[in-house]
């Protein structure tokens, strides 16, 4: 029992150590036997001490157990996944210009009649987009010394037609309009047949099927002057060469 009185306390703690150190509890110490004293010895002396192969056999426990420790550890690393090759994106392809002609085929064809003042005046078939340079040039060229005439060799050739070099046109067979002097129907022309109006080329026959797909059909023929590189004096020139 603990006090709060420290006299007291010391009081205590001094008989305890009288009852310890007390000469006549020598005798109690004594009779210990002596098997459990030589047990003692023993223990002390040699049951501890593993000798040298008990130390070699407590090194190589201890080495196994190292190793088996590192092997487990390294078992439970994660392991790396392979990343999935990225899905390739595909590019959009690009939207099909309804200015498109049927040149754009390489295998289609223009067949033409070729006479006049020509080495070999005959019917020629030549690829789409080609121009009269291209069929006088099948027909074997112009014969020495013979004028072109009026022929425009940078002109596209249209299927069917005919080409007179170095001669004045024969009069047209009553029903029967030559190309060059058809009136265009601004709704229904190709690309290529826009093309043979004074002025027109490939850029601005394609701005004419444009205005034409974005705002319907031609109603009047003045709607030209509304497509962009069409100005006053060139509309002048078109405008006989076309109706809607």
């Amino acid at each position: 029992m603990r006090t709060s009185d420290p006299t007291a306390e010391r009081a205590i703690a001094e008989s305890r150590l009288r009852s310890i150190t007390d000469p006549e509890r020598a005798p109690l110490l004594a009779q210990v036997p002596a098997t459990f004293q030589a047990f003692r010895a023993a223990v002390s002396t040699s049951a501890l001490d593993p000798g040298r192969p008990g130390l070699r056999a407590l090194l190589a426990l201890a080495a196994v157990a190292v190793l088996v420790a590192g092997f487990f550890l390294w078992r439970s690393q994660p392991t790396p996944e392979p990343l999935a090759a990225p899905t390739p994106i595909s590019s959009p392809q690009p939207a099909a210009s309804p200015a498109a002609s049927p040149r754009s085929s390489p295998t289609a064809q223009v067949t033409v009649h070729v006479t006049g003042k020509v080495r070999r005046p005959g019917v020629y078939s030549l690829p789409m987009g080609a121009r009269v340079t291209d069929a006088v040039t099948a027909a074997g060229g112009v014969r020495k010394g013979a004028p072109l005439g009026s022929v425009n060799l940078a002109r596209r050739l249209t299927d069917g037609e005919q080409i007179l070099v170095g001669a004045t046109a024969p009069a047209a067979v009553a029903g029967v309009t030559p190309p060059e002097a058809a009136v265009l129907d601004l709704n229904a022309a190709t690309p290529d047949q826009l093309e043979q109006l004074p002025g027109v080329g490939e850029v601005l026959a394609a701005r004419i099927i444009d205005y034409r797909t974005t705002h319907g059909a031609f109603t009047k023929v003045d709607q030209l002057r509304d497509v962009s590189g069409i100005g006053a004096k060139k509309y002048e020139e078109i405008k006989p060469k076309v109706r809607v």
